[in-house]
């Protein structure tokens, strides 16, 4: 039904714009009246319509043509009465956006052809632009600094893990506008960008000169002789590849255990999850969907893992595919997770091309749960060891530094756990 929807919609407005603009009152006026021209009793015409453009359609998608004569009309009324130049394209694009919008889900988006080829980039990991990563809270509205890139433009201009995204030139930035936020601050390297943050109650403006940034997804390091430590930022690009390969070199510098860090992790592909996922799980479920007619789809992982023991830590930014991953390793690998409860973002998303101009969309179509049937959505992944950061500390530390309260904490969880196993 939805495909018929799509399909109505395109035909009407297509016949708009083949037309031209003196073709729109027609149109509005044949859809917002019964079509009286019938071919047979399943089929209709489009009354008025230019000599040799006449469209044959089944009654059943008439109908649905209906459903959209608001809209019609509104584009009617702007090509008459709009005091300037109607650009039809945009209003097709806000339409779809409104469409979309109209399921009441922040996941839920349209991409314009520019923004999709801009999602499969930060997708690549390499832009221009200022070089920091940014989670935003649909609940508070808040977009926080999770990470700056090493030697980005946002590092030298001293921007702080934990600093709020408050204004990108003249505008103010919520979750609902973060990509626009975005945008703005990617660009041509060499241009500069003024952008507004707020630390504490301090607000600072500064002038960053935009660059080409590389993403690194993944640091690790050996915190101690028998202790390795992965710290995994996002699900996205080659963090799989690079993962595994980290662990190997972790293993191979004798490794006794391996913490792996997913704070601030805002998730990603469920692909890379599972992928990292069987690198320390057997043969069995990493996770499995259920869409809103009941049927499940699993996620499995095969057979061969490394056997080690696991401690993961999260916050409340840790989410989607991070607690995808959390839930699996808490449930089949033994982890140990610390930290305080995850995000709760339970449900997955499928990006999918739109028409044929390179535009795109993103829809939630399941929620998601822990081979154990735990529910993650709005709920979390609760931690085993709980460590909430002290009154004040905002968690801005430096890559495994173990003044971290939280990275200290899961050290010793570890310590314990290689203790035992032997």
């Amino acid at each position: 039904m939805k495909k018929q929807w799509k399909l109505a919609l395109c035909l009407a407005l297509a016949m708009c714009l083949l037309t031209g603009c003196a073709a729109l009152p027609m149109l509005g006026q044949a859809l917002s009246r019964s079509f009286t021209s019938m071919v047979d009793e399943n089929t209709q015409t489009l009354p008025n319509a230019p000599k040799g453009d006449t469209v044959t359609i089944s009654r059943e998608e008439y109908e649905q043509y209906q459903q959209f004569d608001v809209l019609l009309d509104l584009m009617e009324q702007a090509d008459l009465y709009f005091y300037e130049e109607v650009d039809h394209q945009a209003m097709l694009e806000g339409a779809a956006m409104g469409v979309l919008a109209g399921l009441g889900d922040p996941y839920t988006f349209y991409y314009t052809p520019e923004d999709y080829a801009a999602m499969w980039e930060d997708d690549e990991g390499e832009y221009a632009g200022v070089g920091m990563q940014i989670t935003a809270n649909y609940l508070t509205g808040l977009c926080t600094i999770s990470r700056v890139f090493d030697g980005s433009p946002a590092q030298a201009a001293g921007v702080h893990k934990g600093d709020i995204l408050y204004m990108v030139e003249d505008m103010y930035v919520s979750a609902t506008n973060l990509e626009d936020a975005v945008d703005i601050m990617r660009g041509t390297p060499g241009t500069d960008v003024v952008v507004t943050f707020l630390r504490g109650t301090e607000e600072r403006v500064v002038t960053m000169t935009r660059a080409q940034i590389t993403v690194n997804r993944i640091e690790a390091t050996m915190l101690t002789d028998e202790v390795g430590y992965i710290f995994l930022y996002e699900f996205a690009g080659d963090c799989a590849t690079r993962f595994e390969e980290e662990l190997n070199k972790l293993i191979n510098q004798g490794a006794k255990g391996i913490m792996i860090d997913l704070r601030d992790n805002p998730g990603g592909w469920v692909d890379d999850a599972e992928t990292i996922g069987d690198l320390f799980l057997e043969k069995g479920t990493l996770c499995y969907l259920e869409y809103k007619n009941g049927s499940r789809e699993y996620y499995r992982t095969k057979d061969g893992s490394v056997d080690v023991p696991l401690v993961i830590l999260v916050n409340e930014n840790s989410a989607s595919s991070s607690e995808i991953l959390t839930g699996a390793l808490k449930d089949r690998a033994g982890a140990t997770v610390v930290g305080v409860q995850s995000y709760g973002k339970g449900i997955v998303q499928v990006v999918l091309p739109v028409g044929e101009d390179g535009a795109g969309m993103q829809m939630t179509v399941a929620q998601y749960y822990t081979p154990n049937g735990n529910a993650v959505h709005k709920i979390g992944i609760t931690p085993d060891v709980e460590v909430p950061l002290p009154a004040g500390d905002n968690g801005m530390y430096e890559f495994a530094d173990l003044a971290d309260p939280q990275l200290a904490r899961a050290l010793e969880v570890m310590q314990e756990k290689i203790k035992n196993a032997e």
